[in-house]
């Protein structure tokens, strides 16, 4: 099974010019969404993990399956204002302005190894917050991995450039 080929293609969303790479259709197929799992899962063959944290919100679905396999505790990773409880936060820039993620403050306890997951990786904003974040509450980011990555936008070489180890299962060029 090719899983670039059960991601759906949305052509100028959400504005022209954009190819929005959708992962329901990966979600909706068993197979599909299993086998995603599963590679996202591999490279960690032996490595200790504590918790995966996902980005809000795909990050959710495929965290939260990840965090089942490896049978560790889950973390979200939130937009601004979205948690109950107290909560640390860190801003990242977008190309219209400042927006902002957020943790509870006992999400993380010190020294705890995490995996960090989201459906995309495009110009690094969101996930280099959520490094920024995590390693601010004491966690050890392990790997960073995503279902899809988009190299030209640069976003996990900016991730790398923060010397971390970033996975992907399918690159799309151009986009």
């Amino acid at each position: 099974m090719n899983l670039a080929e059960v991601i759906r293609t949305i052509p100028d969303y959400p504005k022209p010019g954009i190819m929005f790479r959708d992962i329901t259709t990966l979600l909706a197929d068993a197979r599909g969404f299993r086998r995603a799992v599963d590679e996202l899962v591999q490279p960690l063959a032996g490595a200790k993990i504590d918790k995966v944290a996902g980005i809000e919100a795909r990050g959710f679905i495929l965290g939260g399956a990840i965090a089942h396999q490896l049978s560790v505790g889950f973390l979200p990773i939130r937009k601004k204002g979205k948690l109950p409880y107290e909560t640390i936060a860190e801003s990242y820039e977008l190309e219209y302005g400042v927006d902002e993620v957020e943790i509870h403050v006992d999400a993380v306890r010190d020294g705890e190894r995490i995996l960090l997951v989201d459906d995309l990786i495009a110009t690094g904003g969101t996930a280099g917050a959520a490094i920024r974040l995590l390693e601010r509450a004491g966690a050890t980011i392990v790997l960073c991995a995503f279902v899809v990555d988009l190299p030209d936008l640069g976003g996990a070489e900016k991730l790398r450039a923060m010397g971390k180890t970033v996975t992907s299962l399918i690159a799309f060029d151009g986009e």
